[in-house]
């Protein structure tokens, strides 16, 4: 039951994580730690940028067995060059992805489409994606509204997807959107995220959720409700889903994930329970999680 179920943060490095998830202060440790508790996490830094391969074989060391690392194409692939001539760029990139493969430490990566990315060049999509090795999972996340428009733009992605066996990102901004903002980090996420009709649309074997919340899980709930009963019929249909919260302040996304997995439990009665966070001490007190808050 654990194999086939991810979950995770979009980072796994906050210094506000500190004396809850986090046992200290030195960052070489953090990976470690929190991996001991979650089972992947998104890895947005490589949309700007590919770190060097030793830095990536530490990832892959640090890290607990089982570990998923979910690494973004970068925008050079995706943005600047908009899949067009990046036949080096896209090397690299799954050069990167090979080392965490070799490692047992790779996910599905997801290529994040820019907006202005239209049904206009949806052959240019199933061109690129059929030039990537389909031993490397991947998913693909669409903005553009021609691809929501619950029709034939829409059927023709997800059955191009469902060909090529790859997943379609599930982005869900609702609970983020569902009333005013309530602080600075709020408001800035309202600003920069966008409002993607959400969808449960599977398309291969891995659905990943991104699950875009508030900085209050108890404002969220409705949504965690809702989501928790797709994923356990993902699971009970032998799915395997990757599943990320992601709160306007990253500091609360931890405790986001925990009440999500605890209302997945009443679903799932086999799951078993969070492992304990390292930075939970006699001193600051076990973690105290209830269905009820």
């Amino acid at each position: 039951m654990a194999a086939k179920y991810h979950l995770g943060c979009p980072v796994w490095a906050c210094p506000g994580w500190v004396g809850s998830l986090f046992s200290t202060k030195d960052r070489k440790k953090w990976l470690h730690e929190y991996s001991s508790v979650f089972g992947t996490v998104e890895g947005n830094s490589t949309f700007y940028g590919l770190p060097a391969m030793e830095t990536v074989k530490r990832w892959a060391e640090s890290s607990c067995d089982r570990f998923r690392f979910c690494l973004k194409f970068p925008k050079a692939i995706s943005h600047d060059r908009r899949l067009i001539d990046a036949e080096v760029e896209t090397e690299l990139f799954l050069n990167i992805l090979k080392v965490l493969a070799d490692a047992d430490r790779l996910g599905p990566s997801f290529l994040q489409l820019p907006p202005t990315f239209s049904a206009v060049e949806m052959d240019r999509l199933a061109n690129y994606l059929q030039t990537l090795p389909t031993d490397f999972p991947c998913a693909v996340e669409v903005r553009h509204r021609d691809f929501f428009d619950n029709g034939s733009v829409e059927k023709e992605l997800d059955d191009m997807l469902r060909e090529l066996k790859i997943d379609r990102v599930l982005f869900d901004s609702r609970p983020l959107f569902s009333t005013p903002p309530s602080d600075e980090t709020e408001e800035a996420a309202q600003a920069k995220k966008p409002r993607s009709p959400y969808r449960t649309t599977v398309t291969g074997s891995r659905p990943m959720l991104r699950l875009v919340g508030r900085n209050s899980v108890d404002d969220t709930l409705p949504w965690i409700e809702e989501w928790v009963a797709v994923i356990a019929d993902w699971i009970n249909s032998g799915l395997d889903p990757y599943v990320f919260t992601h709160s306007p302040d990253d500091r609360f996304a931890p405790e986001f994930a925990a009440r999500l997995h605890l209302q997945l439990q009443s679903h799932l009665s086999a799951l078993p329970d969070q492992p304990e966070w390292p930075g939970r001490t006699k001193e600051n007190g076990p973690r105290q999680l209830s269905l009820f808050g």
